[in-house]
């Protein structure tokens, strides 16, 4: 008999310990590749394509990166072909139950020690966005965070932070520390005079209110920009 090489063979006469589900089954999610996960999200492929090639093509379409995945939409995904609507929210539904995952509540609340932990406090809200938002940590005396709050959604090119909300956060809860977080979806580390200038402002207007401004965080994508790192406080 021939066999027709450029047709992949179907998914149920592959040996069960590689099709995903016995395979997680068999060995534990552990060892299952990012494509095998996502077949399973998938639950099938197409004429053409078995579950886990397609979810390959899926992530070749996001450069083999789940970061840059996770910042395609529905609509982005349903471009890729054989990916319709059900499974583009299958995929999308999954990633932020990962990003929800990982930002539950301690049963402690986290210390902010460095720009480093200021950034992974908040990049799970600000890195895969295709626009701009802009947020606040606020702190009690011992720096431990004590609620992470959005002040504004804008554009792909900024978004516009009201200091006056900002310190009305601040003050209805009671913080004695303040961090400033936006980002650039362009990858841009680079501060615009208007940062700069809202800096120096909410700086200044924390002085009056007993609310020291700790740091500034610009992220863009796996980076990020600080202002206490970089001697701009």
């Amino acid at each position: 008999m021939q066999v027709n090489e450029s047709k992949p063979l179907n998914i149920k006469n592959w040996s069960p310990e590689d099709r995903p589900r016995e395979k997680l089954l068999l060995k534990g999610i552990s060892a299952l590749s990012d494509a095998e996960l996502i077949a399973i999200l998938l639950g099938s492929g197409t004429t053409t394509l078995s579950a886990v090639d397609l979810a390959k093509k899926v992530l070749s379409g996001a450069n083999n990166n789940l970061h840059e995945l996770a910042r395609l939409s529905v609509k982005d995904l349903m471009k890729i072909k054989g990916i319709g609507e059900a499974k583009a929210i299958s995929i999308v539904a999954s990633l932020e139950l990962g990003r929800r995952r990982k930002e539950l509540d301690e049963e402690e609340k986290p210390r902010i020690t460095s720009s480093r932990s200021a950034y992974e406090q908040i990049s799970s809200h600000l890195i895969d966005l295709p626009h701009e938002e802009f947020w606040i940590i606020l702190m009690n005396r011992a720096n431990r965070v004590v609620k992470k709050v959005q002040i504004s959604q804008g554009g792909v090119a900024g978004t516009v932070a009201d200091p006056k909300i900002i310190f009305k956060v601040a003050l209805e809860h009671l913080a004695s520390g303040l961090i400033l977080a936006h980002n650039h979806p362009s990858g841009n580390l680079t501060a615009s005079q208007a940062d700069i200038d809202l800096t120096k402002k909410i700086r200044e207007g924390g002085k009056l209110l007993e609310i020291q401004l700790l740091d500034h965080i610009i992220v863009a994508g796996q980076k990020y920009f600080s202002f206490a790192d970089e001697g701009l406080l």
